[in-house]
């Protein structure tokens, strides 16, 4: 009793702790490496069965692998059937029953395939399970073909109507803005065609010398004073060898005055960057150092701004948007299932344990598990998503890559398909890790800024620590316990 005690404490509080951080890690291996944690306490190294361990080891780089190969392949197909057709609503109308069947399909398989003891779907023979798993596809397929379709072309439809009206109204109310501020600047480059430069020598006394081409200058001091000239457009601008026009005033002093606002070939806006000239440039050792740190800094800004600029570009159309957002939902609903079949399985495991010996001095169990123990399981990750579970959502939905409802359908299409068919065949495998491996092969098949590819990293170390934390905690708890009791 006390080692699972000591293994809900491992994997509770590293559970906690990554979540807290952001960052999805696999509870059923997080419980897997707290069991083993007790265990070394209790039984030493031969307490565990290694080779099992190691296939929990491969499944950090399976899992993600077959599951991001999967979910990029029926994107892909995705894309060239439905997504990067110039019209795509009629061929995705088309596709629609086949998504809902496919998606209907995968689930009802797992769900009477080996299933629940307590509702008799364990005794359904394997003939059984394809005959209502296929059965029932092909009545969703008919279904979503002549009842749904005909009633969804008509709401995406009016949908896309709204949304292009939107988009008219908006570009109208971008070009007066445009206006507005192109009016500003005009009216401040006829400002600036006022002013004038005065450039000097300053030597390390502070004193000012007119600038002189013979002279090797230290410090180029620039002012821009008012000087009240007219603007004169038709005034062309006279240059010499640096560029502005060279004249002698009376003071003895460097006088350039703009009577002209500069313009390029492809606009009519007068170019206000050549006022830059009004810095003031020092030679300074200091120099290099700061313009590494500046280089690094903008560097870091430079990918940001890719990223960002990625982002905005991985959109749907809105026909596309209108077809695959209540696939998405429908995929998600049944991908949250199977995490709940799943984890809350794993989790509660060591809870079942405790509680036969508790009533039956064994841990063998002999009974079926009390149905309050696997309400308390599902009441536990309901509450947990609810205070904790927008921590992980944001890593998942957003942070590791731009997810659309055509990319978010195949991300969990793809993945329930891997755990499935994984499972099935006797392949270890983390349902978390497809979920991770799928949202970076989608993204990066979109494009490949779109990837966060630093958190990817962190959660990839997360994984790999997952066991080792869990156990290590776990041990020290029952390390703890085998001295008090």
């Amino acid at each position: 009793m006390a080692g699972n005690v000591a293994a809900l404490t491992g994997s509770c509080v590293w559970l906690v702790v990554a979540t807290v951080l952001s960052l999805p890690v696999s509870t059923t291996h997080s419980i897997v490496g707290a069991t083993v944690g007790f265990s070394l306490v209790v039984h030493g190294t031969k307490g565990v069965n290694w080779i099992k361990m190691a296939s929990i080891f491969g499944s950090w780089f399976i899992s993600p692998l077959l599951s991001g190969i999967v979910s990029a392949l029926t994107f892909l197909l995705v894309h060239h059937l439905v997504l990067k057709k110039p019209k795509p609503l009629e061929p995705g109308l088309k596709l629609l029953p086949i998504f809902y069947a496919l998606t209907a399909a995968i689930n009802l398989f797992s769900v009477f395939y080996k299933g629940s003891h307590l509702l008799h779907f364990d005794k359904i023979p394997l003939y059984g399970v394809l005959i209502l798993t296929f059965g029932s596809a092909l009545l969703v397929a008919l279904l979503v073909k002549f009842v749904f379709t005909p009633w969804y072309r008509k709401r995406i439809l009016a949908e896309v109507a709204k949304v292009k009206d939107k988009e008219s109204l908006s570009s109208i109310s971008v070009d007066n803005e445009f206006g507005k501020s192109r009016d500003v600047l005009v009216q401040s480059s006829v400002h600036m065609a006022h002013s004038s430069v005065k450039e000097y020598d300053v030597d390390q006394s502070g004193t000012k010398y007119p600038l002189k081409d013979d002279k090797e200058t230290d410090v180029l001091y620039t002012e821009v004073e008012e000087t009240g000239t007219p603007f004169n457009a038709s005034t062309p601008l006279k240059s010499s060898a640096n560029g502005i026009e060279d004249k002698t005033p009376e003071k003895d002093t460097l006088t350039t005055s703009f009577s002209t606002p500069l313009s390029n070939d492809n606009s009519d806006l007068p170019l206000l960057e050549k006022y830059d000239e009004s810095k003031v440039f020092t030679k300074n050792n200091d120099d290099s150092k700061n313009s590494s740190s500046s280089s690094a800094s903008s560097s870091t800004e430079d990918e940001e701004t890719k990223r960002m600029i990625a982002r905005e570009n991985v959109k749907d159309k809105p026909e596309c948007v209108a077809l695959f957002s209540f696939l998405q939902i429908l995929t998600a609903t049944f991908g949250s299932f199977a995490h709940g079949g799943n984890d809350v399985s794993n989790s509660i495991g060591p809870l079942v344990a405790v509680w036969l010996i508790g009533t039956e001095g064994s841990a063998l169990q002999k009974a079926q598990t009390p149905i309050w123990i696997l309400f308390y399981g599902g009441f536990g990750i309901a509450i947990g998503l609810w205070i904790y579970g927008r921590r992980v959502i944001k890593t998942m939905g957003t942070d590791l890559a731009k997810i659309t409802p055509s990319s978010g359908f195949c991300i969990e299409i793809g993945s329930a398909l891997t755990v499935l068919i994984a499972s099935n065949i006797g392949i270890p495998i983390s349902s978390t890790h497809c979920k991770v491996g799928s949202v970076v092969a989608v993204g990066r098949v979109r494009s490949r800024e779109n990837v966060d590819w630093k958190l990817f990293r962190n959660i990839a170390l997360a994984w790999i620590v997952t066991v080792p934390v869990s156990g290590g905690i776990s041990a020290l708890t029952m390390f703890i316990f085998s001295l008090v009791m």
